[in-house]
């Protein structure tokens, strides 16, 4: 049982956990280009008599700033619209708050032993998990205690995954040893049954059996 062994069960667990890693990456978004505008105003046309403008309707005379319009027949000028208050809210940052009732909170697989069986067990944040056999079938669904699931997550804050080494094997593999790959948090851990570190000794201890009684 060596590495070879225990990529093979982080992919079971990767594929059979279904945990969800958090956070997609929202990209920023681009500011809209502004609007030019232009505001220069034409010559007057050679000949024409003195003290009266020759720009056309619509074109802004000089002195008149950019946005105003004057009406035909008037010599007043409308103020240009101005934009409506924003009312919407600002988006709420994003939560790192534990798993909802109904995502991942971990997924174990144990693989190898005598029989060479391969089962899985995967708990939802309320404590609720599934039994899954090799061919990723439910075999049961069952429901930890509040107590119970207390202590796995006191477990599995102390394991403290991030510092975890993800590949625990032996140099020389123990036939008839148990595999084991966890995923918590995004991360992925794969250790053999004599090599496993301590912490992931306590989560294991706080887990139901992989195997319906």
């Amino acid at each position: 049982m060596g590495l070879a062994t225990a990529a093979v069960a982080l992919a079971v667990v990767a594929a059979l956990g279904g945990c969800s890693s958090g956070g997609s990456k929202e990209g920023a978004a681009s500011p809209a280009p502004n609007a030019s505008t232009g505001t220069g105003s034409g010559p007057a046309t050679s000949g024409a008599p003195s003290g009266t403008s020759t720009d056309a309707p619509g074109t802004p005379s000089p002195g008149q700033s950019a946005g105003q319009s004057t009406g035909p027949g008037t010599g007043t000028t409308a103020p240009a619209p101005q934009p409506a208050p924003s009312t919407s809210a600002p988006a709420p940052a994003p939560s790192a708050s534990a798993p909802e009732a109904g995502e991942t909170l971990l997924a174990v697989t144990r693989s190898g032993g005598i029989t060479g069986k391969t089962s899985t067990l995967i708990i939802k944040g309320d404590g609720s998990f599934l039994r899954l056999n090799a061919k990723a079938e439910t075999v049961d669904r069952d429901k930890l205690s509040a107590a119970a699931l207390t202590k796995l997550r006191t477990a599995l804050r102390k394991a403290d995954f991030p510092r975890l080494p993800r590949i625990s094997m032996p140099k020389d593999p123990v036939s008839d040893a148990f595999t084991y790959a966890f995923r918590h948090g995004g991360y992925e851990v794969a250790a053999a049954q004599t090599t496993l570190p301590r912490p992931l000794e306590g989560v294991l201890s706080t887990l139901p059996p992989f195997e319906p009684r």
